[in-house]
């Protein structure tokens, strides 16, 4: 791995790459549909089949920006959820930039408080510069480890 100059450039960008991830986090936690729409470019890609996998439930690719919102607004919808992210590494290379962080999601049933579903993720990443900011293109989820009843994702 080679070593980044942390010239102010490269500072804002990486700051402004990881304020996209807590968008993205804030957006789901908050169910503030434009708030987690703002992190996404408009032909995004978002792949949760890995980290499904090990969870036993299979989940599609979901392709677009409205398509990911909507999909992940209806299907957390009877969840209270909590995502930490931890430990990103931002590479910046011109109008592109990729980050590896892990995310520690928390699924707690708004009906049965205890019953709760916690992961913790590793994202693969690639955003986008726009006139906008910075916004997530594609996303690979996959998973470290997991805990607690995995029924509590039935139905997403």
């Amino acid at each position: 791995m080679s070593l980044r100059q942390n010239t102010p450039d490269n500072l804002h960008d990486t700051l402004a790459v990881v304020d996209t991830l807590y968008r993205f986090a804030a957006g789901i936690d908050l169910r503030d549909r434009a708030l987690l729409s703002s992190a996404f470019t408009e032909d995004a890609i978002s792949d949760f089949r890995p980290a499904g996998a090990k969870a036993g439930f299979e989940y599609p690719v979901l392709q677009g920006r409205e398509t990911i919102v909507e999909a992940l607004s209806a299907s957390l919808n009877g969840l209270d959820t909590s995502h930490s992210f931890s430990n990103p590494t931002v590479v910046v290379d011109g109008d592109t930039a990729r980050v590896n962080v892990l995310v520690e999601a928390q699924h707690v049933s708004s009906v049965d408080g205890a019953r709760q579903y916690l992961m913790k993720n590793r994202h693969d990443v690639v955003l986008a510069r726009s006139d906008a900011g910075w916004e997530i293109k594609h996303v690979i989820v996959d998973n470290v480890w997991r805990t607690g009843d995995p029924s509590v994702l039935a139905g997403i």
